[in-house]
This record gives structure tokens, C-alpha cells and sequence, in this order.
């Protein structure tokens, strides 16, 4: 299994956590609450922690092309979401 981070600096991780983890509980299974979350993805399992400064996001996949799959998912849903913010594409570290 192949594992990458990023770090998201806002005010509003919180919100973003939960506003992901309500969108992926329509297609696969999710735990959350306002301060972490876990979201079944296809490509593998992302992890979400929300803290005063931002939002710290591990995703995992089986291989590399699983792995560029749920670092998309997880951008794409979350750029999106913080569209106000005018957020630049994530650094992921792998």
C-alpha cells in the first residue's frame, strides 16, 4: 500500500472535513466528527484531521496509479469545497 500526506492551512478545516466526509458517506462508507474522519475511498482509505490552523489529509492506495487516484479524489472534492479561499493544488509528500 502506497501512502501520501498534505497539509491544507485554513481557519474552516473543520468545515471542509465535514463537508467531504457528507459527500463521500453517499458513495462509500465514512466516519467523522468534527475533528477527524475516515472516508473508505475506492483507491484506498483517506484520513482527515481538522485543527485551528488546517486540515492534515493521509491517503492510500495499492500502487501508484491507486495512489494518484485518491490524492485526485480528495483534491478535486476539497478545491472545490474551498473555492472562496482561492487555494493553490496541494503538496502531497509521499
Amino acid at each position: 500500500m502506497r501512502t501520501a500526506t498534505t497539509r491544507f492551512e485554513t481557519a474552516n478545516a473543520s468545515r471542509y472535513l465535514q463537508q467531504l466526509c457528507k459527500h463521500f458517506a453517499h458513495k462509500v462508507a465514512v466516519e467523522y466528527d468534527s475533528q477527524t474522519g475516515k472516508a473508505q475511498l475506492p483507491p484506498g482509505p483517506a484520513s482527515l484531521a481538522a485543527d485551528a490552523q488546517g486540515l492534515s489529509i493521509e491517503v492510500s492506495g495499492p500502487d501508484d496509479d491507486g495512489l494518484k487516484k485518491a490524492k485526485f479524489i480528495i483534491e478535486d472534492h476539497l478545491l472545490r469545497f474551498a473555492h472562496r479561499e482561492q487555494p493553490a493544488p496541494l503538496n502531497w509528500s509521499v
